[in-house]
């Protein structure tokens, strides 16, 4: 039996052993309750844009992991302009978290960032064992990509600012039962120290 190729074929330049996920961070949030959620994450994105920089810094890889919205087209761009466009609820925070031109992006069908998509494959040949988890919804698609994670043996920090929910209370929730069962450290992203995370 040949072993299992770790190469992307150039694809995926990077090698490190923390990679941070940016959860549904480029996201038109229109529907019936995005203005609550906006409330939550304007903040949080400028929490998220400051983490992503240092990460940056220390030579960690941000990976988009984001809605298809439904379209079914694998044009991460056609959302990015989507969500800059004047009007659209969610642009202040596409504005913030635009991503860079060596970031990585997996579009997702459904909550979790590993259902149906290439996520599992590319933090392999990143060769990624600890996750940092930012974005939204805290307690839906946040928690089932961090159960996933924790389920293929990942080791979890999810920083408690750097996610956001529509109510409060259900994002506090989420952050106990990721600290609780999946054993994620839920520190804010101030206390992270990211240069003594594994690189």
């Amino acid at each position: 039996m040949s072993r299992r190729s770790h190469d992307l074929h150039g694809s995926a330049p990077d090698s490190s052993r923390t990679a941070l996920l940016l959860i549904d961070v480029i996201n038109d949030l229109d529907f019936p309750a995005g203005d609550r959620l906006l409330a939550h994450a304007l903040p949080m994105a400028h929490r998220i844009r400051a983490l992503k920089r240092r990460c940056r810094d220390a030579g960690i890889p941000a990976v988009y992991v984001n809605d298809n919205f439904g379209r079914w087209q694998s044009n991460f761009q056609r959302q990015i302009e989507h969500c800059l466009r004047d009007g659209c609820r969610g642009r202040d925070i596409a504005a913030l978290l635009q991503p860079e031109d060596d970031d990585y992006f997996v579009l997702k069908p459904k909550h979790s960032g590993f259902y149906g998509t290439t996520l599992e494959i590319l933090l392999e040949a990143l060769g990624a064992q600890t996750l940092v988890l930012t974005g939204m919804a805290g307690n839906l698609c946040v928690l089932f990509t961090a159960n996933d994670a924790y389920m293929r043996d990942y080791r979890l920090i999810v920083p408690s600012d750097c996610i956001a929910s529509e109510d409060e209370e259900d994002n506090r929730y989420a952050l106990r039962q990721m600290e609780r069962f999946l054993k994620a450290d839920i520190s804010p992203a101030h206390g992270i120290d990211v240069e003594r995370l594994p690189a």
